[in-house]
């Protein structure tokens, strides 16, 4: 029997970007506070229809907005893990990665009473001891790396890639890699920012976006029997009304050509299943 899995997956990061950033002018902060609005609308859409998504939630969040990150919870969502900051791994030695994963993982457990199940790295770049520290942590999922479109895998310990000789491949792991992509995440479609680092344009039309995803969703319903598709989405970006008008439209269509919307935890155990 085909089957065809949709995670819809928040990134509530606030203003941890620009903090992590040293960004914090009060039109910069404001930014990152819109995102407080952008999660209400997500969560009663979400409820409207049903739907558990994952929000993956720094621990600097989840003690900034209390409040906030208390409703997603209430509201029966997967709550992951994002660091405590919103430190990419690679700008970070061995030790404070770890110090982010035990900082983040207490800020979890004192909202939901358990650890994280899933991680999804900032910027979306492991460093070479992520899989190692996150396996020693009992997590059962990253969401990080991009080696598929529609198929979980197991996550591979670093590639040797050295200029002048074939590339090494990584061993693969238990941890369970739920991959992700540019192209389904609303942050670099939508967002314009200038920054000292460059600039980002956005500002795409909400409705081509749309389109796009919907297209990836029938390639896999297409091609495939059984497969998972997640998008990517942050509660200050989407949560404005042309965008939260194409996600509505957007779930419409999943739902009618047969999407079942799951969790991150719950699309990783139907894998697991299938697999024996």
């Amino acid at each position: 029997m085909p089957e065809h899995l949709v995670c819809l997956t928040f990134d509530f990061d606030n203003v941890s970007p620009a903090v992590a950033r040293g960004e914090t002018t009060p039109t910069m902060m404001s930014r990152g506070h819109f995102g407080v609005v952008g999660a209400q609308r997500l969560l009663a859409l979400m409820d409207r229809w049903g739907i558990k998504g994952t929000w993956f939630i720094p621990g600097h969040t989840i003690e900034s907005y209390p409040d906030a990150c208390r409703a997603v919870h209430a509201a029966g969502h997967e709550i992951a893990h994002h660091g405590w900051t919103h430190r990419p791994p690679t700008a970070l030695t061995r030790e404070e990665e770890d110090e982010e994963l035990a900082r983040g993982d207490a800020a979890i457990r004192a909202l939901t009473g358990r650890g994280a199940r899933g991680y999804r790295s900032p910027g979306w770049d492991l460093s070479p001891h992520s899989v190692d520290l996150l396996l020693a942590r009992g997590f059962l999922y990253d969401s990080s790396l991009m080696g598929h479109d529609y198929l979980p895998y197991r996550a591979p310990r670093p590639d040797a890639a050295p200029l002048m000789a074939p590339v090494r491949f990584g061993a693969p792991t238990a941890l369970v890699e739920m991959p992700i992509s540019w192209s389904l995440d609303d942050f670099p479609a939508f967002e314009f920012s200038r920054t000292r680092s460059g600039l980002l344009p956005g500002l795409m039309n909400a409705d081509l976006v749309g389109q796009n995803w919907l297209a990836d969703f029938r390639y896999m319903a297409r091609d495939y029997d059984w497969g998972v598709i997640t998008y990517t989405m942050h509660p200050h970006v989407i949560g404005r009304g042309h965008r939260m008008l194409m996600l509505e439209a957007l779930v419409e269509r999943l739902a009618a050509e047969g999407a079942r919307f799951v969790t991150m935890e719950a699309a990783v155990a139907a894998w697991q299943a299938r697999r024996g």
